[in-house]
């Protein structure tokens, strides 16, 4: 659509003003002076004024009310559009533009500078060559030759005239155009202090002081419930501000004196919180002066701050700090000045008393206040047991009180025979048994697995013994339950290499060490998984070495279990990359990791469903209890009627005479009609026991122990037998190393049997399974 307009003359300047689609404006102004308004569905044009110079320049305020006009004179004219009248003028103007975010601001530039008008305020000049021809915000557009650039001018001057004028929504509204942060706060705290709380909160939202918006939140509450005045309020801000003197004088002004001492007092300005004092109140006075005393005692001057409080009356915060810096002669001085009825204040100074190792003087002091309860719990809690004997004479219902501490105490500081008796004593034989559990309890949840294991082993011991608290359990329960516990001192034990893996940067345990103690952990959790042993670390340390020394089909079959479980996502990734590269390695184990079986010389493989048994013997392996590799052990029984004793004394006679073994050693043997006579390297007993290694049934998931006769034990020599000496009534295990060359050692105490290297190196350590005392080479 096109429309055509003929003026009276010609077009100096036009400026498109916008507006309804179809509708739209142009702003003309002409040679003659004429300023127009036309529209495109129009023909006619609309005078706006004339003037009697030609027309250089011209732009409509955003809210079209206001219209600039710069003149063949180099003149800026500002007119109000509804009365006519010039607002202001302004020289040397080339170009001009209105502030589209703003109705009374513009800009114009002239003579290679920039010039900014707001209101009627002067203007506010600045270097820049060009011609303007925009000015949106903070930003003025500017036509430079042929190239159009943008200038950032700073809103502040602007900002402050306004501040001047106490006009606070007019500056907001500049501020908002872009200003500093430091500009932001400046309004907020004029329009404060002259309680424009409307726009001092919102600029204080803009700098996001929660502080101020608290203050003004506040005071607008009250102004609701109407409570205070404005001297009230105004003296609030000029507290916030820093500003006391002002503050305190406006708080005195509005009836407030009060506020004007706390002021002071939190302020440390004791002597001019004494100005603000409302006549003698001695309520008032002693308030002030314990103000003080805690400033003192802040400063590091405990000793006036304690005097000072004793004089307000105040005796407990005087016995915090004198029982606080070991002042114990003065704080009895302290405690002789109370009465009995200051029961609080007293027992405050039996506590700092027996903080710092003065039993004599607390228990005084309790005496004093016939306590027994807390001088019983002083005796117990100072270890002072005789005392605490002779009170429980006196007075029976504090026993639990006495002996339970007692025999907990006993049994930190591994006297658990002792506390055993204490126990007996009070007559609460099951409470031993409770008092190793809590400990055990308190192991696992702190993750001291060697701990654990060792409070099991215990625990396994009292059980044999029949110490647990049930004397009328059978002796079959009685092994089952020592079986159950020890089995647990083995996970725990196991475990804690695990975790130390798993959750610290470094580990004293080689690869091979890692592969074999994951993997007879894992064969013990086939059944059920104890608190704090993790199935998932233990997958994951067993799948990392079995990668890492080739065996990959375990490796393979690790991932696997893994990704059915809930994995910690800082092995989340390592188990996701493992699991694929798994996949690349071939389906079987190395040869030299496959476990063997000693007694029947058969090959196991590394995923045994039978756990830690032959899969064709069904003979349980036996461990070096550190490298966890199998000894050349065979485990074997007593033949009825032969006890544990009498076998020892066997095994340790001496060997039979060489002529008589020579005798022994020639075997006769007929086939037909061949007769033959054989040397043999070993007496008859010795086969016998090398036939019986063979007795089992190929198949059979029931394990037969060898079975030794007297003449067996007697052709054994005393360095090949290994003996687990278990106490009553578990019998003892009987184990025969079948290989001489190798050399084995046991640990009395936790019956564990070692390679000889891997005992000696535990020894060194202190390091031994389930045992904090010295061992012996069994």
């Amino acid at each position: 659509k096109e429309r055509e307009w003929d003026l009276e003359s010609v077009i100096r300047y036009i400026k498109v003003i916008g507006g309804p689609p179809g509708r739209e404006g142009l702003l003309v102004g002409l040679k003659d002076g004429q300023i127009l308004n036309l529209f495109i569905d129009n023909p006619f044009p609309i005078v706006l004024l004339k003037q009697q110079s030609g027309i250089r320049c011209l732009d409509l305020s955003a809210s079209r009310m206001k219209l600039a006009v710069v003149d063949e004179h180099n003149s800026c004219v500002v007119y109000d559009l509804k009365t006519k009248e010039i607002l202001f003028q302004e020289p040397n103007a080339n170009s001009v533009a209105w502030n589209t975010l703003n109705e009374n601001m513009l800009c114009f530039s002239g003579d290679g500078c920039l010039n900014i008008k707001a209101n009627d305020f002067p203007v506010h000049q600045q270097k820049m060559l060009g011609f303007v021809v925009g000015f949106s915000g903070s930003r003025i557009f500017c036509l430079q030759s042929v190239s159009m650039t943008s200038v950032d001018v700073p809103q502040s001057a602007s900002l402050y005239r306004y501040l001047e004028k106490k006009m606070f929504q007019d500056a907001f509204d500049v501020a908002c155009l872009g200003v500093t942060e430091g500009d932001w706060r400046a309004l907020a705290m004029e329009a404060l202090e002259h309680l424009d709380l409307k726009t001092s909160r919102k600029a204080f939202i803009r700098i996001r002081d929660i502080r101020y918006l608290e203050l003004i939140h506040s005071i607008e509450e009250r102004q609701k419930r109407g409570e205070g005045n404005d001297d009230l309020y105004l003296a609030d801000v000029y507290a916030y501000e820093g500003k006391h003197q002002e503050a305190a004088r406006l708080y005195k002004k509005a009836g407030f004196a009060s506020r004007a001492m706390d002021l002071f007092s939190d302020l440390r300005q004791f002597d001019y919180a004494k100005e603000f004092m409302t006549g003698s109140d001695q309520t008032e006075v002693k308030q002030l002066i314990k103000k003080q005393a805690e400033w003192c005692n802040t400063t590091n001057d405990p000793k006036a701050a304690s005097d000072m409080f004793i004089t307000a009356g105040d005796y407990k915060s005087a016995i915090e700090i004198i029982g606080g810096n070991g002042w114990m002669e003065r704080l009895m001085e302290v405690a002789r000045g109370l009465s009995k009825a200051q029961s609080e204040e007293l027992n405050l100074c039996a506590h700092y008393f027996k903080q710092n190792g003065h039993h004599s003087y607390a228990a005084d002091i309790y005496t004093r206040l016939n306590d027994n309860k807390a001088l019983v719990e002083l005796h117990v809690d100072t270890h002072h047991w005789e005392e605490a004997f002779g009170l429980v004479e006196d007075h029976p219902e504090f026993t639990d009180s006495v002996y339970m501490p007692y025999a907990t105490w006993l049994a930190e500081n591994d006297r658990f025979d002792e506390a055993q008796k204490a126990f007996h004593r009070a007559g609460r034989s099951d409470e031993a048994g409770k008092v190793l559990e809590q400990l055990l309890y308190n192991a696992l949840n702190e993750n001291r697995f060697t701990d654990a294991s060792y409070y099991y082993w215990i625990l396994a011991k009292q059980s044999l013994d029949g110490t647990t608290g049930d004397e009328k359990m059978s002796e079959e329960s009685r092994i089952a339950k020592f079986d159950e516990y020890y089995a647990k001192a083995e996970m725990y034990y196991t475990y804690q290499a695990v975790q130390k893996y798993t959750d610290e940067p470094f580990t004293s345990h080689m690869p091979e060490v890692l592969f074999h103690i994951a993997r007879y952990l894992l064969n013990l959790l086939s059944k059920s998984c104890p608190p704090g042993i993790s199935r998932v670390k233990t997958l994951y340390t067993l799948a990392k070495q079995s990668q890492q020394l080739g065996a990959y089909k375990l490796a393979r079959h690790a991932y696997d279990k893994l990704q059915g479980l809930q994995i910690p996502p800082a092995f989340q990734e390592t188990v996701d990359i493992g699991s694929v590269t798994i996949r690349s390695k071939p389906f079987h184990d190395k040869e030299e990791l496959l476990p063997m079986c000693y007694r029947c010389s058969t090959t196991n493989p590394l995923l045994n469903s039978m756990g830690n048994r032959c899969i064709n013997c069904q003979q349980p392996f036996v461990y070096s209890f550190y490298s966890f590799e199998v000894l050349p052990l065979v485990h074997f029984v007593l033949e009825d009627g032969l006890r544990d004793e009498q076998a020892v004394e066997l095994i340790s006679k001496d060997s039979e005479a060489p002529a008589a073994a020579s005798q022994d050693q020639w075997q006769e043997s007929a086939s037909g009609n061949v007769q033959s006579l054989r040397l043999t390297d070993e007496p008859e007993s010795s086969n016998q026991f090398t036939a019986q290694l063979m007795n089992f049934e190929h198949g059979s998931t029931e394990y037969r122990p060898v079975v030794a006769t007297r003449a067996m034990l007697q052709s054994m020599h005393e360095s090949e037998v290994v003996v687990q000496k278990w106490p009553s009534p578990k019998r003892w295990n009987f184990y025969k190393n079948i290989m001489s060359d190798v050399t084995v050692a046991m640990d009395t105490n936790s019956q564990k049997i070692f390679l000889a290297e891997d005992y000696d190196l535990l020894v060194l350590q202190n390091k031994l399974p389930f045992t904090h005392s010295s061992t012996q080479l069994g």
